[in-house]
């Protein structure tokens, strides 16, 4: 059944005049109804328009009539389970409002009134004619969609959040989530309610309109049908759509702007989908507008009326002619009249018994009607349909995967249970759920492992894992294989007793294959003897890291004592040695006063690679030894004689003599310590890192250390300024 689209003039205003009516309601004969519009084209006044419709109602026709005619013949499909979804489109200004609610008048009240008065009216006469055994409840949901955002509106407006509620997809319709649902008991409890949610509607006054409806709001009426354990659900909806508007004609100011603008865009969109819905395409823009999502003008299942009002003046006369453009194509929408489906009330559900061994599975329900159970006829008709697919089956020869035996198999005892990785069968337990289909359930049972009454096949090695596949194979084939084996065994045999010499050669094999496994067992003993030296040499590197790690927290004391436990597994290591006389003398200076000035001359040692580099070679290289600089300077008289100075002296040149202060800079530079660059001035993390890593680079390449402030200056990320403040800093 396609859309029912009817046409309704308004009658005229008080300001305005019967001269300018252009738009007139026709018949296609004498003696029937009216059902054409007729409208003049803009371009030539003596051209006329006919648009064709399932009704149309001229200014003469009344609320009454409209809704005796149009609603009233279909409250009954709506007790019989199907959606009614009625709602008023037009241009701002032509009666929408008017024809859906109507006034507070008893002869003026509109669609919406007139509906839930038939509804408990009817209600009431079925559990009058049922004697009470059926029942027939009644929930409003009423909102609106403002500005493209939807808004409850029986809650007060307070209540209400800036992005409105959300949109959500169930059982293939649209629902608004967070919605409220208010039951009514009877008439005044609806107009009660309704009186006061219109109040939260927002409206405001126009040039073309007094009271504008400035969003869509839509009124979702819920009749529930209970009658012992059946429940029968069907909802009727009725919107009252804001009209289009056209803003050269409204006069309207910033916030009318931008209502009309989501007003009309959402029109433009249930546009396009009349239009898509026309041509038959694949893709319906619904989701563009949430008006159009919600209506799902097409894909509703039951009946849909749309009720056009129109203007009759002049002044409309291009929005007129537009929307009846957009009405005659509606008519070609096709909508699926579809009962809703009967629900049955269901015991409630116990958890006693869930965790049990002789638990009995329930049968999956089909997905199509999770909720409901077959019964009588239907449940009649599945048992023999069922009994027919099972005599269609052809007899088998065996029995695959099944656990059901003549006799119930006890469960075994821990002496019985089977070895793990034995050839052994493990019994089934007779808990398993049956493999017979249920009567009500076409699924297909879990396959299980074989009972023992199964026929013989082959079990592999690899059945104690699980994810395995059992191969079956007939008697034939194991008999055939069997012959065999006893053939090969008496062949070898009768070749043993026939000539000994294989024998002897069997058994000089047997003991080379001996002494082959010794020395397998002396290599083996070789190389632990050998990964245990390296587990001493492991040892003496981990006592260098310690070292290292004391001495750059400072710790002299802790890093000579981890360099003397060091020095016994790299016997021989000049650097080690001299690294430890450093440190000797150094703190023997401390002790003293002065460091020698031998101490200060000795030429510096170049940082080769990490320890973590070296651990796979043969020897200690004196990597750890020497993983820092080792030309420690008392620096505090330097500094106390700089801050001395009235002025501070910028880098000297490099003819010369190097001041105090330039090999100062130098050490810290070709020391590689990071922390002790970083501490410099001008240098952060990654300016020190990359120093540390070219200075790194060049001790691989066997370049000397920076010996000068110029081999300094021409470093990468370097520079005259980054040199000038290290070396300033220096000074303070």
């Amino acid at each position: 059944m396609s859309v029912r689209v009817v046409a309704r003039i308004r009658p005229l205003l008080d300001t305005e005049n019967d001269r300018d009516i252009i738009v007139r309601a026709d018949r296609a004969d004498e003696g029937k109804p009216l059902t054409i519009v007729k409208i003049p084209s803009p371009k030539n006044g003596a051209e006329e328009f006919s648009f064709a419709f399932n009704g149309v109602y001229d200014q003469s026709t009344t609320q009454e009539e409209l809704f005796t005619a149009e609603v009233a013949p279909h409250i009954k499909a709506l007790f019989q389970g199907l959606d009614v979804t009625i709602f008023a489109y037009g241009v701002t200004g032509t009666g929408k409002t008017h024809t859906m609610r109507g006034g507070l008048k008893l002869a003026e009240r509109g669609v919406i009134p007139r509906l839930l008065s038939n509804v408990f009216r009817r209600g009431k006469k079925i559990a009058k004619d049922s004697n009470g055994e059926t029942t027939v409840q009644v929930a409003l949901s009423y909102y609106e969609i403002y500005n493209d955002k939807v808004f409850d509106l029986l809650e007060p407006p307070e209540k209400r959040t800036p992005s409105g509620l959300p949109l959500r997809e169930k059982d293939g319709k649209t629902v608004v989530v967070g919605l409220s649902e208010r039951s009514c008991e009877d008439l005044k409890d609806f107009e009660k309610l309704y009186i006061e949610a219109n109040t939260n509607r927002v409206t405001a006054a126009t040039k073309l309109n007094a009271h504008s409806s400035r969003s869509h709001a839509i009124l979702r009426v819920k009749v529930t049908q209970i009658s012992g354990d059946m429940i029968r659900e069907s909802t009727a909806s009725a919107i009252d759509l804001a009209g289009s508007e056209d803003n050269r004609r409204t006069d309207n100011g910033k916030e009318r702007l931008i209502e009309s603008a989501a007003i009309n865009k959402s029109l433009f969109v249930l546009s396009q989908c009349i239009d898509a819905i026309s041509r038959g395409d694949k893709r319906i823009p619904y989701r563009e507008s949430k008006m159009t999502r919600i209506l799902s003008l097409g894909q509703n299942n039951g009946i849909t009326i749309m009720i056009l009002n129109l203007a009759p003046l002049r002044s409309y006369h291009l929005d007129t002619l537009s929307s009846l453009n957009v009405s005659s194509r509606a008519k070609r929408i096709e909508v699926r009249e579809i009962e809703n489906e009967i629900v049955f009330k269901q015991p409630p559900r116990t958890n006693s018994g869930l965790g049990g061994a002789n638990i009995q599975r329930q049968p999956l329900r089909p997905l199509n009607n999770a909720h409901n159970v077959h019964t009588g006829a239907i449940a009649a008709k599945a048992a023999e349909k069922a009994a027919e697919k099972a005599a269609d089956k052809p007899a088998k020869a065996f029995n695959v995967y099944t656990d059901k035996s003549s006799k119930p198999i006890l469960p075994p005892s821990r002496a019985t249970m089977p070895i793990a990785n034995s050839s052994q069968v493990r019994q089934v337990l007779g808990n398993k759920r049956a493999s017979e289909p249920s009567e009500l359930s076409a699924r297909p049972t879990k396959l299980v492992r074989p009972s023992q009454t199964s026929l013989p096949r082959v079990v592999p090695q690899t059945m104690s894992q699980p994810g395995s596949q059992t191969l079956s194979i007939s008697a034939e084939q194991i008999e055939a294989m069997v012959e065999k084996k006893v053939a090969e065994i008496l062949a070898s045999r009768a070749a043993a007793t026939a000539d000994p010499a294989p024998a002897q050669a069997q058994s000089a094999l047997s003991e080379n294959q001996i002494s082959e496994e010794v020395r397998k067992r002396l290599e083996a003993l070789e190389r632990r003897i050998d990964s245990d030296g390296q587990d001493a040499r492991s040892e003496g590197l981990r006592y260098l890291l310690q070292a290292k790690q004391a001495k750059e927290r400072g710790d002299e004391e802790t890093a000579l004592r981890f360099y003397e436990l060091a020095q016994p597994y790299f016997p021989g290591q000049e650097k080690l040695k001299m690294k430890i006389d450093r440190l000797r003398a150094k703190l023997a200076a401390k002790d003293g006063g002065d460091i020698p000035a031998m101490e200060a001359q000795k030429p510096r040692k170049h940082r080769l690679p990490k320890v973590k580099e070296v651990e796979n070679e043969d020897e200690y290289d004196g990597t750890e030894a020497d993983v820092d600089d080792e030309s420690f300077v008392d620096r505090k008289p330097a500094r106390a004689k700089a801050a001395k100075k009235k002025a501070v002296k910028g880098p000297e040149s490099d003819d010369g003599p190097a001041s105090p202060r330039t090999r100062q800079l130098l050490d810290i530079v070709n020391s590689r310590n990071l922390a002790l660059i970083r501490g410099l001035s001008g240098f952060g993390t990654k300016k020190a890192q990359d120093l540390v890593d070219h200075l790194n680079l060049r001790d691989g390449e066997g370049e000397a250390d920076i010996a000068s402030l110029s081999q300094l200056r021409m470093l990468p990320g370097m520079g005259s300024r980054t040199v000038e403040r290290a070396y300033e800093g220096l000074a303070v």
